[in-house]
Parts: structure tokens; sequence; C-alpha cells
């Protein structure tokens, strides 16, 4: 393409993304989605581990909205991220493993079929707030604009951060809005400049369908005051980071508030969840014990995270599910829950989560396989191939750990170790492991 990337995709708007869509099946042909056709709210929280949220056990944590939500809907106890942000966000867009379609750190592809562009298809206008990172922004040297553009991947509306430079995320933030840098957000915080955008595009398409992907510049470092941070008293990170979390929350509590106020909260699909472990300089007091921040990490303590799901009157109140969930599962969902098939040539690695959504048994996974691999051209950044159930995890070295009763891996069993049930385990993940590829993509040189 080049010619400046096309003037930068006209201005940063729509491209090859969704010239690579055409052809979709039509809508129609999906079928009538049970409970009638939804609108979409997708809250992605960044850098939240399971451990800050006080509906799964934290007193540490101050999150009074999201814990309604669960309480009036359902939280799974075994939601699954990759380590990392841009791996996680590309798996969740995608529906595909990284090991399929990851090219390198803040890069999302060209050409990737992503949940926005499913939705679109099928009539739902769709809007993106918050942090980007998946086109490549200049600092990023021969990675700046490989990647894809918000339009491109499927959105109408955006006021994202790190699209093509970097700058501020929190105060006086650089922020770019439908293809043009805000001018003047000099004293503003960006956590709030993201969501009275998703509250104004759902004012203005509360008839429906509407897909908001907010995916949240809270909680990741720099730790900093937020608005509702007290004025006088000890500021450590930790202090910071806990101002963060409660800061969050009482964003995700503006959103459900706006679906109240326009009276379409039990026509709307409302799913919150982390994008990987909590930062490794954070300690969280939970459930009887001290749990370090284990971002970066493929331990439980970075891929474990929180994922709540709530629609009045579709999803029974009260629900906790401890079936195995992972971010490739959400397009599956999405598209199930608004009636719309997936394209031709689209295979997701994801199952469909909705009927457990119902109160209904479904169709859970076994076991999970996850391809960690976020920046292959830096040593330090090792590559991870791994597989694991509700008690046990299997690298492709052929480590074993007992993973529910050692979550920080302190021992590995190797092979002929351990019990019959530990070699019965050994079995089963090793065949999940031969069935995916065994190598990601190739990177770009230089």
């Amino acid at each position: 393409m080049d010619s400046s990337r096309r003037d930068f995709i006209k201005l940063m708007g729509l491209g090859a993304g969704a010239l690579a869509f055409q052809g979709c099946v039509s809508p129609g042909k999906g079928g009538r989605p049970e409970g009638g056709r939804p609108n979409i709210v997708l809250v992605l929280a960044d850098d939240l581990g399971l451990e800050c949220l006080g509906c799964y056990g934290s007193r540490q944590y101050h999150t009074p909205n999201l814990d309604r939500l669960a309480r009036e809907g359902i939280r799974f106890e075994r939601a699954y991220a990759n380590p990392l942000c841009t791996p996680s966000r590309v798996k969740l867009m995608t529906g595909l493993s990284n090991v399929r379609n990851y090219h390198a750190f803040s890069i999302l592809l060209p050409g990737q079929t992503t949940f926005a562009h499913v939705l679109k298809k099928a009539g739902y206008r769709t809007a993106a707030a918050g942090k980007w990172q998946l086109f490549g922004a200049s600092h990023y040297g021969p990675l700046a604009g490989k990647g894809t553009l918000p339009g491109e991947a499927g959105f109408d509306e955006w006021r994202l951060w790190q699209v093509d430079r970097l700058g501020s995320r929190y105060w006086n933030p650089l922020v770019v809005e439908n293809g043009k840098y805000i001018e003047d957000t000099k004293g503003r915080f960006g956590p709030d400049l993201f969501c009275d955008f998703l509250l104004d595009f759902m004012e203005r398409n509360r008839k429906g369908p509407f897909f908001a992907y907010y995916p949240m510049v809270l909680t990741h470092a720099p730790f900093t005051p937020t608005p509702a941070a007290p004025k006088k008293g000890k500021r450590s990170r930790q202090t910071l980071f806990e101002d963060m979390v409660s800061y969050m929350d009482r964003l995700v509590g503006r959103i459900a508030a706006k679906l109240d106020e326009l009276g379409i909260r039990g026509n709307t699909l409302f799913l919150f969840a982390g994008d990987n472990g909590t930062p490794r300089s954070i300690r969280s007091r939970f459930r009887g014990r001290v749990i370090q921040g284990g971002k970066s990490l493929t331990t439980d303590a970075g891929i474990h995270v929180p994922f709540i799901a709530n629609r009045p009157g579709f999803i029974p109140p009260g629900r906790v599910c401890g079936d195995l969930v992972d971010l490739s599962d959400f397009l599956p969902t999405m598209a199930e829950a608004a009636g719309v098939p997936l394209p031709p040539g689209l295979h997701p690695d994801g199952r469909s989560f909705l009927p457990q959504l119902r109160g209904r048994r479904g169709n859970p996974k076994e076991a999970l396989f996850m391809y960690y691999h976020p920046r292959p051209r830096r040593p330090r950044f090792r590559k991870a191939r791994f597989a694991f159930d509700k008690e046990w995890k299997l690298y492709s070295d052929g480590r074993l750990f007992h993973y529910a009763a050692d979550p920080e891996e302190t021992r590995s069993l190797r092979a002929g170790e351990g019990s019959r049930e530990a070699r019965d385990a050994r079995r089963r993940l090793q065949a999940l492991l031969d069935s995916m590829p065994k190598k990601g993509l190739r990177i770009w040189s230089g």
C-alpha cells in the first residue's frame, strides 16, 4: 500500500481490514438470538488479576460496582488471559490463539477479522474507547505503522490512546478521536475522557443495537493519583494502585448507570474481564495469603483474571461458574448472542459460553492451550507453549505441575514421575499440545 500508508489510511479511517471482511454470510442466516439481539458492552481492564475484586474475595480493594454486577449476574472462577496486554487483546479481538496470528508486540496484523467486523456486518454500530496500541506507534521503530488502525478493525467511532504516537494516558492525555487528535486536554484525566465518549455513544445509539468496546487504560502503570485520590497522606505505589482500582470500578459503575438511565440495561450484555495479571510490584491480600502480581509470567498470577457477565432478565443472578474460559471464547460468544454467523473461513479457537450465561451446561473446554511469545526479538522474553486443565499444567518442554495445589509452579514432575493421575494428565495435555501448531508467525526483520 504505502504512500505514507495511504495517507495514514485517510486519517485513521476504514481500510484493508474492512475490505478483507467482504463476502460474509448475511446476518439473517444466523438465526434469531434468544432474548432478542442485545447491545454489547465489553470492558477490558489493563493489568488486573482477580485478586483485586471484592466479589472474588478481596477485602483490600474497593470495587462495589463490579461486585454488584457479579452479584446480579455471573462470575467466572476460571477465566484466563495471556500474561501481557497485546497478546491478550489480539486473542480477544480475533478469537484465535496467538500461535495463529500474533506477530509482534503492539501489532494487530492488517486484514484480521475482529469481533467488531462480525457485529458491524450484522448492523451493529461499533465504538472503541481507551487503549489501542495495535497499530505500532512511532516509538516502536521498524514496527511503527505495521499494525491495524481502529477503522480497519471494524470500529465506526473511537477515542483512543496510543494509536500512532505514545503520549500520556492519564493526566493531560494524548488522545485521538475519529482520526484527529483532541487539541486541549490540559488538566483532563484520560480515563474520564474515554468513559464520557462511550456514554455519549450509547445515548446516541440507544435504539441499538450497538457494540461498545472499552479497553481501559486503568490500572496500568504509571501509578498516579486519580481525581478521587485523597489529597493528603502517604502515596506509595501500592496505595496509588489501590486508588486506581477503585477509580476503574467507579467508571464501570458510570457505564452501568447510563444503561439504567437509558432504559436499556435488560437488553445489554455487559462483559468485564482483565487482560493479564496484576503488576509485579503489587502485593494483594487474598483468600488467606499474599499474592504478588504476576504480569508477564505464565504462572497463575500472570494469567488468572476476573470475568463477570451481567444482563438482567437473561443471566440468572448470583451464579458462579467454574468452567474454563479464555479470551478467545469472547468472539464466538458475542456472535451467538447477536445471532450472527461467523464469516466463511474464520475458525476461532474459542468456544461460545453463552449457554453458561443462561445457567445451562453448555459445551465447556476440558483444557486450555496457550502460546506466549510477545517480543520474539528480545531474548529475555522466552517462548512458552503450555496446556492446562483445572488440576494440571504441562509445558512443551515436559514440565508438569499440579497446578491446583502449586499455582506458583515450585515443583515440576518429569515424565514418568508422580501418581497415576499425574501420568494421565500428562497424556491428555500432551495430546492438546500436539494438536496445535508448534511455532508462531515469523516476526519482521529489523
